[in-house]
């Protein structure tokens, strides 16, 4: 149960670093890696729903037994990011560094899957 609580608890902190940057750069991103974002909604939406699941992954640090089964929803959500990242660098659209983040997330994703299965045991 340690395991889970230390791995949920530095991936919420690790998201809320890496998310949070996200609401004061919008305008930069498009100077930056053209072109520029065209629905700053799905942006912010993206932003804000990423921002919930740290939360997230502290009620489920604090309380792994209770909150197993949402560990698995984590999971996908990590996997779903990290794939999509994957299949955009594979057709050339995303830069090689964005892949950083991807396994960042991937690393989290199967810590995650070890996580649910130790806590289970």
């Amino acid at each position: 149960m340690r395991f889970a609580r230390v791995v949920f608890s530095i991936a919420a902190i690790w998201g809320v670093l890496v998310l949070t940057p996200l609401y004061f750069i919008f305008d930069r991103i498009g100077r930056q890696d053209p072109p520029a974002i065209t629905h700053p909604g799905f942006y912010y939406g993206f932003v804000g729903a990423g921002l919930a699941w740290q939360v997230a992954f502290l009620i489920i640090a604090g309380d792994p037994l209770r909150f197993r089964a949402m560990m698995l929803a984590g999971v996908i959500e990590k996997f779903s990011y990290a794939i999509a990242m994957l299949a955009l660098y594979f057709q050339s659209r995303v830069h090689p560094a964005d892949l950083t983040f991807a396994g960042a997330d991937l690393l989290f994703g199967m810590l995650f899957i070890a996580a649910y299965l130790k806590t289970g045991a």
